[in-house]
């Protein structure tokens, strides 16, 4: 059966190797496989933790031009930003009304800010914070999605979008597919500088779009142990070989490895990954410089987009409007 694959970013912050590896890279190559593909900036989320409208901005024009410069057909998927397609926010307003509060409750993101709170459970939380899981499942929902990539971290979001289409099926009838995810790098997230997972909020991330110079000063920065030049080195949970595995063939991931046990010095460990990382990114930096140069063709591109998704979007609120009883008088 032919996949339906979705995938959006968060337009907060600049892009880095962490979206490339997590969600770009891996997206791009599954719409390869003639997938219908849907790539979306994930705009409103964004106001959940920014509100900073300079900053949302320049965001969504940079992550729009990461997904461009990394090789993406706007001809053969659809590319739009999530503010431009309003039906999202309509499904989302009739997703809340049958998703149960405990269900919100459980979220790792509500949970883990409800943590650091004390006598006041609620101090600081929002109702984007607390519902975003079903913002995300009527971008999700929309358009019938079959498959989202996702990382090990993220599963629960597809769990949550599964459950909230299925109790609407159930109190309705069988309008929404329930999808699956496709689970990238199993095994662990991607390492941000300090080794924790690569993330603007934690501040630790290596820029995707920046330059060479800047691309370099950024891996010289990633935090290692102390051992010397000569000493035998674990190449098992060092954020450099987590990394470089994402950049290199087996072959020289093999190589990598055998210079651990030799005693390479971080600083030419750090160099090896600097020229892997490098060497990928050259024509992505040369796709940047040629649509940065050209911001209408970027608004063009998301507006097309935008508008072929809005068609199958119409077409599906209608058919939800129906079913719920939203229609006219007869």
């Amino acid at each position: 059966m032919k996949k339906r694959i979705l995938t959006g970013i968060t337009t907060t912050g600049l892009p880095h190797i962490g979206n490339y590896i997590g969600a770009i890279k891996p997206a791009l190559e599954f719409a390869k496989d003639s997938n219908d593909s849907y790539f979306f900036l994930a705009d409103y989320h964004s106001i959940i933790k920014n509100n900073k409208p300079s900053e949302i901005s320049s965001s969504v024009e940079n992550i729009a031009l990461a997904w461009l410069s990394c090789g993406l057909d706007t001809n053969s998927t659809y590319f739009y930003r999530q503010s431009d397609v309003p039906e999202i926010l309509e499904l989302s307003w009739i997703l809340n009304c049958i998703t149960a509060k405990g269900l919100m409750n459980r979220s790792h993101a509500y949970k883990a800010a409800t943590a650091l709170n004390n006598d006041d459970i609620d101090k600081g939380i929002t109702m984007g914070l607390f519902s975003y899981p079903i913002l995300m499942a009527a971008d999700i929902l929309m358009f019938d999605s079959t498959h989202v990539p996702v990382g090990p971290d993220q599963i629960q979001h597809l769990e949550m979008t599964r459950d909230i289409a299925a109790r609407f099926n159930h109190l309705y009838k069988p309008i929404f597919t329930l999808p699956e995810p496709i689970i990238h790098n199993e095994k662990k997230v991607v390492p941000g500088l300090d080794g924790r997972k690569m993330s603007k909020s934690y501040g630790n991330v290596i820029p995707l779009l920046e330059s060479e110079k800047k691309l370099r000063k950024s891996i010289m920065k990633i935090v290692t142990n102390s051992l010397e030049p000569g000493e035998p080195k674990d190449f098992n949970d060092c954020t450099l070989f987590e990394l470089y595995q994402h950049f290199a063939n087996e072959k020289d991931v093999l190589t990598f490895k055998q210079s651990y046990k030799d005693g390479i010095s971080w600083g030419e460990a750090k160099e090896i990954l600097f020229n892997a990382i490098n060497q990928e990114l050259k024509p992505v930096r040369e796709k940047h410089s040629e649509y940065i140069e050209d911001k209408g063709l970027i608004n063009d591109l998301l507006n097309d987009g935008a508008k072929k998704a809005r068609v199958i979007a119409k077409e599906k609120i209608s058919k939800i409007r129906e079913v719920i009883g939203i229609k006219d008088i007869s």
